[in-house]
């Protein structure tokens, strides 16, 4: 969305002995009444009265070593909801003394050096607890968020999938791989992930932005401004869920709304030094140039190294007819961030404007290379009659397929078309090779506004070593020319089962999962029956997973 504002972390997994239902001691007893209560008001928000009660339970002198650990473990994280960051370590800390195998307080001891910072140590904690319970799946999640922060990306991608495998109805990794698949530019494979995300959790809010995140990266607007409407239902005191749909509104042109939200994101809180910079780009598109200002400026005051803030105020004075004021802040913002997309765009108006065209089209183009959804930078290129930026496009025409060719850009492969020139098909890959073109299908009637390439996924990793080769279809809707989602088709053996029904797509994934996406409206009676793609389940309809019965499963994989 805007530069400060990228998607979310995950939400990490603590764990509390009473949350999992089980006691963890090695005897078997049952956890006394006076533990239990303190879980209980754990669960139901007393948290200082759970620490007093845990504390109490500690008094007792004859308690045996894992289970005192188990309720230091549980104040823990108690202490860690009170904000008491130093309480909350040493709890665990003594926890892992006494009872050196239990995995549960290296994980939360783990998530706690994460949150500080210290990723290295907190991997290693994870690490250790994997060791202990090699199913425990929230330990996964948490050390794929680790190795995130890290900028292990590619790796933090495989705990994460790891952890679905465990728990495929969770939404924490599920989001967490999801956020991973955007940060290395796979936003098509993101979506997927927060879809299912929220479909196992429909107030997962963070999910829903990261979700808009992705949409926002190929051009899907509107759904992403329903995302982000939806965030902001389950979180409306968040300042920066309104700033990010408030870039959303502006984004999609309706100047109006995005002004309303920065302005509730102020009211929320008056120092976010982005709700200001972003109203004052949206006064600024709406020429009202001394709101524009007196955002801008306080902006600046509340951060003055923001290139975004200096970068919009330089536009404000280009729409005023100053661009030689302008580019002062343009030098300044590329100063601050020579990188910045925004100052790079400001640059590039600022560029049009003094008659430097060349100059203005090269920084435009590279704009949108950093961030395929600043309109503005599209418009900017529109007006300068620049044609589409293809000069750094490299056929690959050995990885062809009829009229379908694919185009190399530095490490990124796209698809494009003789028949469709509007249409580019990034081809994500999920695994190691190249992105191969395998078939183009049209479908037939009533759907024939739709089609499916395949293309190779590269050779998959798999369980106990070897590799499986991948196939991928992207979903095409022709007469928008936009890629409405691209799809695991094939993993070895197993082949995904696509069932067109009415106004809607399910297809059963390879990899157990269910993924629908809406079509427009059809006539269903012209449909004379469904014809699922590829082989399979026919047309049953695809089988929900089962979710565990009990926290305990969710965290060990039981």
């Amino acid at each position: 969305m805007i530069r400060g504002f990228h998607a979310s972390a995950v939400f990490l997994v603590f764990a509390s002995s009473f949350a999992m239902g089980q006691a963890l001691a090695a005897d078997g007893v049952s956890v006394p009444s006076q533990i239990e209560e303190g879980g209980a008001q754990l669960v139901r928000g007393d948290v200082a009265k759970a620490v007093a009660t845990y504390s109490e339970a500690l008094k007792d002198t004859g308690l045996a070593n894992d289970r005192r650990a188990t309720i230091l473990n549980d104040r823990g994280v108690a202490n860690v909801r009170l904000g008491e960051t130093k309480l909350a370590l040493e709890d665990y800390n003594r926890a892992v003394e006494l009872f050196p195998e239990y995995p549960v307080a290296y994980n939360n001891r783990g998530n706690l050096l994460l949150a500080l910072g210290q990723y290295s140590e907190a991997t290693k904690d994870f690490d250790r607890a994997i060791v202990l319970a090699p199913g425990y799946a929230a330990a996964f999640s948490n050390r794929g968020n680790a190795k995130m922060k890290a900028g292990k990306t590619r790796d933090a991608i495989l705990d994460f999938t790891k952890a679905i495998e465990l728990m495929p109805a969770s939404a924490p990794p599920l989001s967490g791989r999801g956020l991973a698949y955007l940060t290395v530019g796979k936003p098509h494979a993101a979506i997927r992930d927060f879809s299912r995300a929220v479909n196992a959790d429909a107030r997962f809010a963070s999910a829903y932005r990261n979700r808009a995140e992705a949409r926002m990266e190929v051009g899907q607007r509107e759904e992403a401004i329903e995302d982000l409407s939806r965030a902001v239902a389950f979180d409306v005191g968040n300042s920066e869920l309104y700033v990010v749909r408030g870039y959303a509104y502006l984004l999609d042109g309706n100047t109006a709304s995005a002004i309303k939200d920065f302005s509730r994101a102020i009211e929320l809180d008056g120092k976010s030094s982005a709700a200001y910079a972003g109203r004052g780009l949206a006064n600024g598109v709406a020429e009202a140039a001394d709101d524009a200002y007196a955002d801008l400026n306080r902006a600046i005051e509340l951060d003055p190294r923001s290139p975004a803030a200096f970068a919009f105020r330089a536009f404000v004075y280009k729409q005023s007819g100053q661009p030689d004021i302008g580019a002062k802040d343009v030098q300044t913002a590329i100063k601050l961030d020579a990188n910045a997309p925004e100052a790079l765009w400001a640059r590039g108006e600022i560029e049009e404007a003094t008659g430097q065209a060349d100059t203005a089209i090269t920084d435009l183009r590279r704009v949108l290379q950093l961030r395929p959804s600043w309109r503005f930078a599209a418009d900017a290129l529109k007006r300068l009659g620049a044609p589409a930026d293809d000069a750094d496009d490299k056929a690959v025409p050995s990885l062809d397929f009829g009229k379908w060719h694919v185009v190399q850009r530095g490490k990124d492969y796209a698809a494009t078309s003789d028949e469709y020139p509007q249409i580019r098909v990034p081809l994500e890959m999920t695994g190691e090779g190249l992105p191969k073109l395998l078939d183009w299908e049209v479908k037939a009637p009533p759907y024939a506004s739709y089609g499916i390439l395949h293309f190779s996924g590269g050779r998959v990793p798999v369980k106990g070593g070897g590799f499986e080769d991948a196939e991928l279809a992207a979903i095409i809707d022709i007469p928008s020319a936009k890629v409405i989602a691209i799809e695991p088709h094939k993993q070895g053996n197993r082949v995904a089962t696509w069932t067109w029904d009415g106004d809607s797509l399910l297809v059963a994934s390879v990899d157990g999962a269910t993924d629908q996406y809406q079509l427009r409206p059809v006539n269903v009676a012209a449909v004379a029956q469904k014809r699922p793609y590829g082989t399979g389940a026919g047309d049953a309809a695809p089988q929900r997973r089962s979710k565990p019965k009990t926290i305990f499963d969710l965290l060990f994989g039981n």
